[in-house]
């Protein structure tokens, strides 16, 4: 799988994870979780380590943690995320999240849609100095939070930032992912397909016959090749609880990666459709 450098450190990362918001979010039962399971071993399988979680998402952390247990631990990526406010509620939760995905040092730990992110940020770097956490970040699913993003990562020492750009939502585009490059942070891209909403858009229709030259061969890998091909992208973490289209996502971290040209051909083909 194509690999990325995360700028604070040259750890190269693969470009494709995996995101566990609503579909991780299970009971305790066999039925429920072994489709997990084989998804978490066919990313592994594939190249892919990244697993993003964040306590907003029910029972997805302990799940995680539960799952990459009876895998192998050390194949992962884990990061997730603090939501809350205040600096003593802030360490409670990150504490718990710890204990859920059973991490002894946390990956990467971000402030979840920048609540009380300077408090956080003051935790963190000092868990980062004790080496209870190997990155911070910030993250926002919005367009509207971009321009703060933009503006914190320009003031602030981070490592990653997470944030939401897709084929359709182009705002990044503008000036998100240059600022980020420009200052040497790590990207994540959330809500890449939409939730999904973007294969209403081409339900029915033909990949066009030029996106085999470019190791493209289904819709999912033309929604996220288009983002692993912008240089500023570190990951991108689409979610799922199938194999098939686990399977189907990974596909788009292998092969020739298109050029700007050739990202604005693919652009101009779904604003054609």
């Amino acid at each position: 799988m194509i690999k990325r450098k995360i700028p604070s450190s040259g750890e190269l990362l693969p470009v494709i994870g995996i995101g566990t918001w609503a579909q991780f979010d299970v009971g305790s039962s066999e039925a429920e979780r072994q489709p997990l399971t084989e998804v978490l071993k066919v990313m592994t399988e594939k190249g892919a380590t990244l697993i993003d979680s964040s306590p907003m998402y029910g029972m997805a952390e302990a799940v995680v943690g539960d799952l990459t247990q009876k895998l192998n631990p050390i194949d992962y990526f884990y990061a997730t995320k603090v939501w809350t406010k205040g600096e003593q509620e802030g360490i409670a939760q990150m504490q718990s999240s710890f204990q859920k995905m059973k991490c002894t040092k946390m990956d990467l730990m971000q402030v979840h849609n920048l609540v009380d992110y300077k408090i956080h940020l003051k935790t963190l770097r000092k868990w980062k100095e004790e080496g209870k956490v190997r990155y911070i970040g910030i993250t926002h699913y919005t367009v509207g939070s971009h321009e703060e993003l933009e503006s914190i990562i320009k003031k602030e020492k981070l490592d990653f930032v997470q944030f939401n750009y897709s084929m359709r939502i182009r705002n990044a585009e503008k000036s998100l992912l240059n600022a980020a490059a420009n200052k040497g942070v790590a990207v994540i891209i959330n809500e890449p397909l939409e939730k999904g909403y973007l294969f209403n858009l081409v339900k029915g229709k033909s990949l066009p016959e030029w996106a085999s030259e470019y190791d493209i061969h289904s819709w999912a890998q033309f929604f996220l090749k288009y983002i692993v091909s912008h240089p500023a992208v570190t990951c991108v973490i689409p979610g799922t609880s199938d194999t098939k289209h686990m399977l189907d996502i990974l596909g788009a971290g292998y092969g020739v990666i298109p050029d700007e040209a050739v990202r604005k051909r693919m652009v101009q083909y779904i604003e054609s459709l």
